[in-house]
């Protein structure tokens, strides 16, 4: 298997409650979201375009389930995928990204404004849906400002040229790995688990999600566009400064220093600048060192959910390779 996704069972229980709690908000919102989900065209009318991979919510259900203790999960299942998507509409603006999902991105159709607009009603829709449960909406209330937290450095190492590999790997904490992190938590939160069991599941999803963002910038550079469904080398165009970049600009190699003077040179990198930028990213061992990471992560993560859940971790442990193993 090569893309992360949810079980058809999962699946099917997300999308359904997702779409409920999308149903409910003004016309406007429910316009954008349902077209950044898929299940909707430009005018708002019923459209079967691809959708997210439900990857959270997928973990927040088979921790709940690792743990042996029953609960309703779904509730946190919505309100992760919520606050993903809030932050990927808020993403596409920020990155000025023209395409998710093979189609144009929702503020290429609808509008800056109109964009931002709707991911700020996801994500009051994810905490309004954890009202009736205190520990999940304060966990991912908490969550939700370190992915925030996460995304001013990101925008900040945009004007730097001196950013370190583990100030990087800091803000990917936040932007990214918080969120899966949370996904495990509250899986065992709203089936009940005690602290210890849950404070386990969500290191090893935040493994899992410092895992997940190498294996994005990886493929933001070396993926298949008509995989990842998105334009291959826009981050090295913008010189984003992702893990690998980061991981290049600091090894102490030639072509590093090679890279950091294409970085420096003034303008968008054209085609033949982006390629030359992904060659000198492999060639001072950063795409190795990635690789490598990836691999450490993710035994990591699966000691900790072994550790958790000493019961039935199948499921969780399958989600845990597919996120590692990912080609989109």
């Amino acid at each position: 298997m090569t893309a992360v996704e949810a079980g058809p069972a999962t699946a099917a229980a997300v999308r359904t409650a997702l779409r409920a709690a999308v149903d409910t908000l003004p016309v406007p919102a429910r316009t954008v979201a349902g077209y950044h989900h898929g299940w909707l065209d430009e005018r708002g009318e019923p459209a079967d375009a691809p959708a997210g991979k439900s990857i959270r919510p997928a973990f927040v259900l088979a921790a709940a389930r690792a743990t042996g203790r029953g609960g309703d999960p779904v509730p946190g299942a919505v309100a992760v995928e919520l606050v993903h998507n809030f932050s990927l509409l808020h993403d596409d603006v920020m990155d000025g990204d023209l395409t998710r999902r093979h189609r144009p991105t929702a503020w290429a159709v609808f509008g800056v404004g109109p964009a931002v607009l709707a991911g700020d009603a996801l994500l009051t829709l994810a905490l309004d849906l954890l009202r009736p449960h205190d520990a999940a909406a304060a966990a991912l209330a908490a969550a939700v400002q370190e992915l925030i937290d996460g995304q001013f450095a990101d925008l900040a190492f945009e004007e730097r040229a001196d950013v370190g590999l583990d100030e990087c790997l800091a803000m990917v904490n936040g932007k990214t790995a918080a969120l899966l992190g949370c996904s495990t938590a509250l899986g065992a939160i709203l089936a009940g688990a005690p602290a210890e069991q849950v404070r386990m599941l969500e290191r090893g999803g935040r493994e899992l999600g410092l895992a997940f963002q190498i294996v994005d910038d990886l493929l933001g550079i070396w993926g298949d566009p008509a995989v990842t469904g998105k334009p291959v080398g826009a981050d090295l165009a913008r010189r984003k400064k992702s893990i690998p970049v980061v991981a290049a600009l600091t090894s102490g190699t030639p072509e590093g220093a090679e890279l950091a003077a294409l970085f420096a040179e003034p303008g968008e990198l054209g085609p033949a600048a982006v390629d030359r930028a992904a060659r000198l990213v492999a060639v001072t061992g950063a795409r190795a060192w990635c690789q490598d990471r990836i691999g450490e992560l993710h035994d990591r993560a699966a000691q900790r959910i072994r550790t958790a859940c000493p019961g039935d971790t199948g499921e969780l442990l399958a989600l845990a390779r597919r996120v590692s193993e990912r080609r989109s």
